[in-house]
């Protein structure tokens, strides 16, 4: 169980699923799927009293850019981005209509640029990539406290 303040909720506390989803066409995908992201983090702490570390934001925002770069690099038409919370969680999922998967390439510490699918692998709980009737959906979920493993906290 997390420790909290009085008044907070842990999820499991809480009734309703907290979530929060765009669809976008424009060019200033990126800058505003950033900001979504973290205005969504910021009501999940605020108004819903889950705690949401600082590192939590930033892997999201950092999670959130990487996916969408990718869809505006080889995807057309519109995506959507949907952030939904569960399980001490925040699942980041981006729908495209490309049908082909992203594959995720071995490391190379000389290749220049192409490192967003592993920097979001190293950094998730969780990582899938699933085939849709139109498109594809990857989802990737970051832990809301200590999403970068650090035991010894601030």
């Amino acid at each position: 169980m997390l420790e909290r303040d009085e008044g907070s909720r842990t999820l499991a506390e809480y009734p309703v699923p907290v979530s929060v989803s765009a669809a976008f066409e424009g060019s200033e995908e990126i800058a505003v799927s950033r900001t979504l992201a973290r205005s969504f983090l910021t009501e999940v702490q605020t108004v819903h009293g889950l705690e949401v570390s600082a590192d939590a934001v930033d892997v999201v925002q950092l999670v959130v850019s990487e996916l969408v770069t990718n869809v505006r690099r080889h995807a057309p038409g519109p995506f959507l981005l949907t952030l939904k919370v569960h399980s001490q969680a925040v699942a980041v999922t981006v729908w495209d209509t490309e049908p082909d998967l992203p594959l995720p390439r071995p490391a190379d510490p000389a290749r220049v640029g192409q490192h967003g699918l592993e920097i979001v692998m190293a950094l998730c709980r969780s990582f899938a990539i699933h085939r849709e009737p139109v498109g594809k959906r990857i989802t990737a979920t970051v832990a809301l406290t200590d999403p970068l493993g650090d035991e010894t906290g601030p």
